[in-house]
C-alpha cells in the first residue's frame, strides 16, 4: 500500500474518532448541568484544559464560559480539533483516496461533513436541548461510520491502518476523560468523596458509554473502580488496555511479523512496551503514582507512538 494512502486512511479514522470524543467531552458537562445543585456553578474551562486546547482557546476568546467553549469545540474553524474541523479533515483525507475505500465510506463522510457545516449559522443561539440532540447525532454518526467500515472493507492493510488511527485516538481520549474529572475537582479538595464527586465520576462513565457495562461488573460506584475499569479492563472496547491490545495486533498484521519472532520495527516495539507497562500495572500502582501523573505520562508515550508510526510508514523517503 502507498504510504500516502495509508496515511490518509489512518487520519480519516483518527479524525472521526476525535469528533466523536469531542461530542462526548461536551456531553459530560451537559449531563452534569442537569444534576448539579443550584449553588454549584457550571465549569467549562476543564474541558479545554484536559484536551490541551486552552492555549489556542484564550488566543481567541476572553473567557471560558458556556457559549464560547461550546462554539470553540463544535464549530470554530480556528480550532483544528473542533468537531467541524475534524470532519472537514476526515472528508479531505477520504476525498484523496476515494479509489482505496468503499463508496459507502466516502458518501457517508462527505454527507456528515456538509450536514454539520450547514448547522454553523445560528448555532450560538441554540438551547441546551438542541445542542444535546446535535451531540447525540455526532456520536451516533461515528458509530454508523465504523459499522460501514466493518461491513464494506476487506481486512487488509488499509483496515488495519484505520484501526490504528481509531484506537490510538480513543486510548488518548479515554485518559483525557479521566483528566477532566481531575481538573474539575482539583480546586476543591473537600468535595472529594462527596455526592457531587460521585456524580462527576458517573458522568465520566456515561461519557465513555461505559456506565451500563461498569454496573454489570462492579456493585459500587467509586473512583477506584471507575479508574480500574476505564484503564485496565481488557474486555471493554474503550478501555486503554483494550485499545493498545488491538493496536498491537494491527501493527503486527501490517508488517506480517509473528509475535513469536518479536518486533520488526520501532513502532511495534513502542506499542508492545507501553501495552506491557499498562497490563502489568495494578490500580494501586496508578493511585500511588497519582492518577493525573499516570495519565499525563501515558498521553506522552501514546503521542510518541503516533509519531513513530508516522516515521515508520508515512514519512518514507524515495530511494536514490
Amino acid at each position: 500500500m502507498l504510504s500516502r494512502v495509508a496515511n490518509s486512511i489512518y487520519w480519516m479514522n483518527r479524525y472521526i474518532e476525535r469528533a466523536d470524543n469531542y461530542a462526548r467531552f461536551i456531553s459530560v458537562n451537559f449531563n452534569l448541568a442537569l444534576d448539579l445543585p443550584p449553588n454549584v456553578p457550571e465549569q467549562w474551562e476543564p474541558l479545554i484544559v484536559a484536551t490541551a486546547d486552552h492555549y489556542n482557546f484564550f488566543e481567541h476568546y476572553p473567557k471560558a464560559n458556556r457559549e464560547n467553549v461550546l462554539y470553540f469545540m463544535t464549530f470554530d474553524e480556528l480550532n483544528p480539533n473542533s468537531i467541524l474541523s475534524c470532519l472537514y479533515s476526515a472528508r479531505e483525507n477520504a476525498r484523496t483516496i476515494r479509489e482505496s475505500i468503499s463508496r459507502e465510506m466516502w458518501e457517508y463522510v462527505n454527507q456528515v461533513y456538509w450536514k454539520v457545516k450547514d448547522r454553523v449559522e445560528g448555532s450560538k443561539q441554540w438551547e441546551i436541548s438542541r445542542y444535546q440532540g446535535f451531540l447525540e447525532e455526532i456520536k451516533s454518526g461515528s458509530q454508523l461510520f465504523y459499522g460501514i467500515v466493518d461491513s464494506t472493507i476487506t481486512r487488509g492493510e488499509g483496515w488495519h491502518f484505520g484501526q490504528l488511527g481509531k484506537l490510538l485516538e480513543r486510548a488518548d481520549k479515554t485518559t483525557r476523560f479521566l483528566d477532566v474529572k481531575y481538573f474539575t475537582l482539583l480546586p476543591d479538595i473537600e468535595a472529594i468523596g462527596s455526592p457531587l464527586d460521585l456524580l462527576m465520576w458517573s458522568a465520566v462513565l456515561k461519557s465513555n458509554s461505559a456506565y451500563n457495562m461498569f454496573r454489570q461488573q462492579y456493585k459500587v460506584i467509586n473512583p477506584r473502580n471507575i479508574v480500574e475499569f476505564l484503564i485496565l479492563e481488557k474486555s471493554f472496547p474503550r478501555s486503554v488496555v483494550h485499545c493498545l491490545q488491538e493496536s498491537e495486533l494491527s501493527l503486527y498484521a501490517i508488517s506480517g511479523t509473528s509475535f513469536e519472532h518479536g518486533y520488526s520495527n520501532l513502532a511495534e516495539k513502542k506499542v508492545s512496551k507501553l501495552l506491557s507497562e499498562v497490563q502489568f500495572t495494578e490500580i494501586d500502582d496508578i493511585l500511588l503514582t497519582g492518577l493525573h501523573q499516570f495519565l499525563d505520562n501515558f498521553q506522552t508515550k501514546n503521542n510518541e507512538i503516533g509519531q513513530t508510526i508516522f516515521n515508520t510508514y508515512f514519512d518514507l523517503k524515495p530511494v536514490n
